[in-house]
């Protein structure tokens, strides 16, 4: 776990490697000051030396000058290697998310990678601050007090040593109670991050529903859950308070019982005994901090292992070997091919499919809702690897091919698209960054996207809310067949693409395809049957199985099913007319 996330220091490490530098050169520096001290006051002031006196002081202050001056380095540069550090944890959780293959995101819920990204990290950082400063600075400056003490007078020190036994096995037993509660706590975020991203999406949902009683109590619960956990963990915690102040005020007592007798009997000086009270409270605030960085470590500890986990998620879908990076035609192949979302074969979702689409043909695919279309077309970006078979594009197996030159040739609009937060046109080029404002026009033309843009008084300089919130239904999705036309795909996919739009619409833009990319394959997922009555080809599926292809005229007359869903709309449309 901590190989994996400390390989995110980087280019951080000079200063995580300075920062305990200047800690340990703080240390060394506090650790003088109390013995001038005391051969100021024994010496120097007791002793009636003004000379001395004046000429220690000023030693005083110079070291004083020093220990501040240390002490500020080390928090900058503890502060500049955990504010990189971090910035660099979230910034390869994020590219590795972006690597992941879709079954690796189905793993990992939306709501727990942003906790990770967030939450967790800021613990990691917090904690690794601590133990390149105060994890570093504590057991020095109690090696080194104690070490004093010890030259100043044994038997008071192992009084320290008897004390320092009874906290590490009270911090020891706290942290091993403690860190299961906080593994449960953070996994309660993911859930509580869960329920809040889901009200938020579906917030019209909830209030045209009247369900805002309903999704309260849902968030009550996990956040009274958080509370109790969260209650649990502090407790667990508050008690290393209590042992702490009962270590050192039983310290303190005990070096004044002694100190007091030593200086009776002659063995020990006035200002020797200030030293001592001086290294005491040096070892017991040491040992007190050093308590609070075992706390956040335990915190952090859980944080630490979510993070490696995520880290360590490799993507399921990798390249081979030698990797093929030109794809050289559109034409499909599916050959046996079977596939699930989970293992097993009792649980394929697609079940022994052959089909070949040529370069250029429209292929509608008819089913309803649960019979795997669009499980079927995801095989031909490779969003998912088959179980069984194989599916080739353009003659080639698309597990050869480089991935992203795989998808740069197949464009998706799916039913439901995201547009992104910035103006039409950014958003636009998201299918090529290096179009121009002409080529972004034909494309939108196409898509009978134009004209609504032009109506708009910033036309496409018009600013997109984030998820597209301020066009509608129909608009967004010709804005994404527009986004998807401009990367010239050589295979086109709509996965129902456009049931946001009008009949006539749709049709416009049917024929835009068949005019202007002849050459693209295109697939048409649809519910209409008007959609695809005009493919070179209609797929007709069922429960994860092709039963039925061909064109309209011929699945009228030979696929029962796609005759009862075409009867159904034309009686559904004669009635409404």
């Amino acid at each position: 776990m901590l190989k994996t996330i400390l390989k995110s220091v980087r280019e951080y490490k000079r200063a995580a490697f300075l920062a305990p530098i200047f800690v340990a050169l703080e240390v060394i520096l506090e650790v003088i000051i109390p013995t001038l001290m005391a051969s100021l006051i024994d010496k120097g002031i007791e002793a009636g030396n003004i000379e001395y006196t004046i000429r220690t002081g000023i030693i005083l202050v110079i070291l004083c000058v020093f220990s501040l001056l240390s002490g500020m380095m080390s928090g900058k540069y503890a502060a500049d290697a955990s504010a990189g550090f971090a910035r660099n944890l979230r910034k390869d959780m994020y590219y590795n998310v972006q690597q992941f293959a879709f079954s690796n995101i189905d793993k990992f819920s939306s709501a727990s990678i942003v906790t990770r990204l967030t939450t967790d990290v800021t613990n990691v950082q917090q904690a690794f601050m601590m133990v390149i400063r105060v994890a570093v600075r504590n057991p020095m400056m109690i090696i080194f007090s104690f070490i004093m003490v010890l030259r100043i007078n044994p038997i008071i020190a192992l009084v320290f040593l008897g004390v320092i036994p009874i906290m590490a096995v009270a911090l020891l037993i706290l942290m091993k109670k403690t860190h299961p509660v906080f593994e449960k706590l953070f996994t309660t975020y993911d859930s509580m991050n869960n329920v809040v991203q889901e009200n938020l999406r579906g917030i019209r949902v909830v209030k045209s529903y009247v369900r805002e009683d309903h999704e309260i109590e849902k968030f009550r619960k996990m956040n009274v859950k958080m509370y109790e956990l969260g209650s649990r963990a502090e407790k667990n915690l508050a008690m290393a308070m209590p042992v702490m102040q009962f270590c050192v005020y039983g310290t303190i007592l005990f070096c004044s019982w002694f100190g007091a007798n030593f200086i009776v009997a002659g063995d020990m000086t006035t200002g020797q005994l200030t030293s001592v009270f001086a290294y005491a409270m040096q070892i017991l605030i040491s040992l007190m901090l050093l308590s609070v960085v075992f706390v956040m470590i335990t915190m952090s500890q859980a944080s630490a292992e979510r993070i490696a986990e995520l880290l360590k998620e490799e993507s399921s879908l990798t390249n081979g070997e030698n990797p093929i990076y030109e794809v050289p035609s559109g034409d499909i192949l599916f050959e046996n091919v079977s596939f699930g979302y989970s293992e097993g074969e009792d649980k394929y979702v697609l079940k022994n499919i052959n089909l070949h689409i040529k370069q250029g043909q429209t292929v509608g695919i008819i089913g309803g809702t649960g019979s795997s279309k669009s499980s079927l077309v995801q095989m031909i970006p490779r969003l998912y690897d088959v179980n069984e078979g194989s599916v080739k594009v353009g003659g080639i197996d698309v597990r050869d091919y480089d991935i992203e030159s795989l998808r740069n040739e197949v464009a998706m609009v799916l039913q439901k698209n995201v547009l992104f937060s910035g103006t039409i046109k950014e958003n636009l080029r998201w299918g090529n960054a290096d179009a121009t404002d002409e080529e972004l026009e034909r494309v939108c033309k196409l898509a009978q996207a134009d004209g609504f843009i032009q109506s708009f008084p910033d036309k496409y300089d018009t600013y997109i809310e984030q998820g597209g919130s301020n066009v509608s239904g129909g608009q967004k999705q010709r804005l994404c067949i527009a986004r998807a036309l401009l990367k010239k795909p050589k295979i086109l996919i709509l996965d129902d693409s456009t049931s946001a739009v009008d009949t006539h619409t749709d049709a416009m833009i049917r024929k835009a395809f068949l005019e202007e990319i002849p050459d693209t394959t295109k697939l048409i997922i649809a519910q209409r049957i008007s959609s695809v009555e005009e493919a070179d080809l209609i797929i007709v599926m069922d429960n994860g199985e092709i039963v039925g292809t061909g064109t309209h005229k011929e699945l009228l007359v030979t696929n029962s099913i796609y005759k009862e869903v075409f009867d159904s709309q034309v009686k559904g449309g004669e009635d409404n007319g």
